[in-house]
């Protein structure tokens, strides 16, 4: 039996959860990028942590954040050129209390302290 996925820390949902270019069909295919890597994304190239800051920030191995960026970079790359709609939902996460030491990005200090374990899967049923 697998080993369960463990939550990964995320200081906030996306601003925007959805994106699309200009004069897109409805009938395309949609890119699916979950919370977590929207997260690494985030982290690395917009807050320009490195993978073993942005590991200890999200409470994974180094590893782990590697595979996600990498995942979440494909996923972003063919959305931008295929020209495909993308949408940011799902995936193992738990949102930041604002209370963690190393929590330093403005993270608000409403959010949730469980794990809500969030599965695509879940979601789609």
């Amino acid at each position: 039996m697998p080993r369960p996925r463990k939550c990964r820390r995320v200081c906030g949902l996306p601003k925007a959860s959805a994106f699309a270019p200009q004069g897109c069909g409805g009938a395309q295919e949609t890119v699916g990028m979950t919370v977590d890597e929207y997260e690494t994304i985030r982290l690395i190239d917009y807050q320009g942590l490195s993978q073993e800051q942005c590991s200890a920030y999200m409470g994974v191995a180094r590893t782990t954040v590697q595979q996600i960026y990498n995942s979440a970079r494909k996923k972003l790359s063919t959305a931008l050129v295929e020209g495909l709609p993308f949408r940011i939902e799902g995936g193992d996460y738990q949102l930041c209390d604002g209370r963690a030491g190393c929590c330093g990005w403005g993270c608000p200090r409403r959010h949730r302290q469980e794990c809500p374990k969030r599965s695509e899967k879940e979601e789609a049923i």
